[in-house]
């Protein structure tokens, strides 16, 4: 059983509206009605505005759409955010509907923040800073991974200095979450495994993290289930819709897990290798996974043993060191499994930006909430090495 402290005490929130189900955008129009909002601008990114999605979405919006924004980028950055923002002021947006991955979710949240508040987005990053509510967004995911749908945060880029910019705010969760398998079938297979595995570090970092508590570990418990069931499915057959509607359940349970339980040391080194080398955030977590696992081995027995037994795994009669080295080693087999590298070189990450990486992992807020504290960034460092 995991081992929580006697004085336990917690909060959780979860404000977002989950609309699931095959055909579900089809309720998109009555969504914003529902929030008495009339003038919607689409944020997406330049792929999905060229396929029939976003077609389909604007005419069931009808006159409730006013415009289309489609200059998001992978690891979207504040030059995008600023461009996005001065587009929906010239429309007098009054809702914003993203559709995509996070880098669709996340544009649109941080364009929330200079729509409501004005200024320089730089001057809003941390922790619950801002004071009012923002303007309404309806998230629509096209992947199943980020649960960004769900989340308090939002991650942007800020290209020139080569550093992801932080922000967490319950201000940021979206109203509404509208999932729709249909909407994910013609996902790529390596989107999809990357994806995928970035849920799985939401559900297995949130098991380990300091502020855990009992309702965020049943959904990241039944979220690693749902994962390890259905994600080699999906993988394999993109079309497979039963498959697909279960990883997106499993992505946004994992979101709604980490939001009030938050992240780790895996996530800290993702970010900062991700910055870096550019390499996608859930193939960085998915490589780094089963290293920041093994640094919190000792220290996290008990819910790695569980994590074993939620990925089908029989620790009958193990240890609890045996379940636990269990699980790293079930996490290093499905990231196989699914086709996704696991080495840092093999992502061209060079040995020359560690030390870079090291440090901006040590000034991550995810590095808080690991159970295990790094002395230094000697650890981060040894850990990058492994994983190299």
């Amino acid at each position: 059983m995991p081992n929580y402290t006697t004085d336990l005490s917690f909060n959780f929130n979860n404000p977002t509206k989950i609309v699931f189900g095959i055909g579900a955008i089809n309720d998109i129009g009555p969504e914003v009605d529902g929030l008495n909002k009339k003038r919607a601008v689409i944020i997406t990114d330049e792929g999905l505005a060229a396929t029939g999605i976003i077609d389909r979405i604007k005419e069931l919006l009808g006159k409730r759409c006013v415009g289309i924004f489609s200059e998001v980028k992978p690891d979207t950055g504040v030059y995008i955010i600023d461009r996005g923002v001065k587009y929906a002021k010239g429309l007098d947006a009054d809702i914003l509907i993203s559709v995509g991955g996070g880098s669709s979710i996340d544009t649109a949240k941080a364009m929330a923040i200079l729509l409501t508040e004005g200024g320089r987005l730089e001057d809003y990053q941390g922790w619950q800073i801002l004071k009012r509510p923002l303007i309404p967004h309806i998230a629509v995911p096209t992947t199943a991974g980020t649960g960004s749908e769900v989340t308090y945060v939002a991650v942007v880029k800020e290209h020139d200095r080569g550093i992801k910019l932080v922000f967490g705010d319950n201000h940021l969760i979206p109203n509404t979450a509208i999932l729709d398998p249909e909407l994910t079938i013609n996902l790529p297979p390596d989107i999809t495994a990357s994806t995928g595995m970035d849920a799985l570090s939401h559900a297995i970092e949130s098991m380990h993290s300091l502020q855990r508590q009992p309702m965020t570990d049943g959904l990241a418990l039944q979220a690693i289930r749902m994962i390890f069931n259905y994600l080699s499915v999906c993988v394999e057959n993109g079309k497979d819709i039963a498959a697909r509607g279960q990883m997106q359940i499993a992505a946004t349970m994992a979101g709604i897990a980490f939001s009030n339980a938050q992240l780790g040391i895996v996530h800290a080194m993702a970010h900062a290798v991700g910055a870096r080398f550019g390499v996608p955030h859930g193939v960085a977590n998915a490589i780094l996974l089963p290293y920041g696992m093994e640094y919190n081995m000792d220290i996290c027995g008990d819910e790695y043993a569980m994590i074993a037994e939620a990925a089908g795994i029989d620790i009958h009669k193990k240890t609890k060191r045996e379940a636990a080295e269990m699980a790293v080693f079930a996490v290093k087999r499905l990231t196989e499994e699914i086709g996704l590298p696991t080495r840092l070189r093999d992502v061209n990450v060079t040995k020359d930006g560690f030390a870079a990486c090291a440090e901006n992992a040590m000034a991550d807020p995810s590095i808080v909430y690991n159970p295990r504290t790094p002395s230094g960034t000697e650890d981060i460092l040894k850990l990058l090495e492994k994983a190299w």
